[in-house]
């Protein structure tokens, strides 16, 4: 007869992560969360689903409720917890998260996931092409 102890058979649960990427424009939030490799879509959620009026899209209202439905989505397909990538419209354009990005994240932390690291995606230009708008700029 051998001492050995048998080993345990409970096998240790995974945890589910995802990414979860926030485009904010002035004009609208974007919330999508994917797996950890980005290749397949949990869940997509924008501002515009949620208010009526067009120029509501990009208030931070709008980017919480977007961000509540997509946390609960989540959590319902079996996600822990989200790494988050921020992004704002970049390029030619400003580089700053418009206003419903910091509700969104404020609003994902706050529905049970776990938050992960937190970086910004915000495509920047090592240098510019020519700008639209001509010299004398656009003209109304």
């Amino acid at each position: 007869m051998s001492s050995e102890t048998p080993k345990s058979t409970k096998k240790a649960k995974r945890e589910l992560w995802g990414v979860a990427h926030i485009y904010s424009s002035l004009n609208n939030t974007i919330v999508h969360i994917t797996d950890l490799t980005g290749a397949e879509t949990i869940v997509i959620t924008s501002g515009g689903m949620f208010v009526k009026a067009d120029r509501y899209e990009g208030s931070p209202y709008a980017a919480m409720m977007a961000a509540k439905k997509a946390a609960e989505v989540a959590l319902s397909k079996g996600v822990v917890g989200v790494h988050l990538k921020v992004r704002g419209v970049g390029g030619h354009f400003s580089p700053i998260p418009g206003p419903g990005a910091q509700a969104a994240i404020r609003t994902l932390a706050r529905s049970g996931l776990k938050i992960g690291i937190v970086e910004d995606v915000t495509p920047m230009p090592h240098d510019r092409t020519r700008r639209p708008g001509g010299r004398r700029g656009r003209r109304l």
